[in-house]
């Protein structure tokens, strides 16, 4: 009996990573040479997995100088550098153009309030 129930324990930790592969997604459209890229990467992108928003969307990156994944094929990058862009089930949830320095969290947590993806507050 307990070999069955540390069975269904264990088949249920590897049944939830799969399902959440279906949850929202932060897509970061970079090139090489963006100085706002840099910043976001220097300010942001050190603490950013560690953030409830991570968790909710983790952070992906997109370099617009090579061909676009198949899975995004229908979501507009943009021309600016950086966009971020919440994709969830393969729709564009939103979007923040540039990097808005302070602001990020605030206009990510915005954008996550409408995906059903939103950050659980401690």
């Amino acid at each position: 009996m307990n070999r069955i129930i540390a069975l269904l324990a264990l088949t249920m930790a590897f049944a939830l990573p799969a399902a959440g592969s279906r949850a929202a997604e932060l897509v970061m459209f970079e090139r090489p040479g963006c100085v706002w890229c840099a910043r976001f990467n220097a300010e942001i992108a050190p603490i950013y997995a560690k953030t409830e928003e991570s968790r909710a969307a983790p952070l992906r990156r997109v370099d617009l100088n090579s061909p676009l994944p198949a899975d995004l094929a229908g979501i507009d990058p943009g021309v600016f550098t950086p966009t971020f862009v919440v994709v969830k089930e393969g729709r564009e949830i939103g979007r923040i153009r540039g990097y808005p320095g302070d602001a990020f969290f605030g206009l990510l947590d915005r954008i996550l309030s409408g995906t059903g993806s939103e950050p659980a507050k401690s």
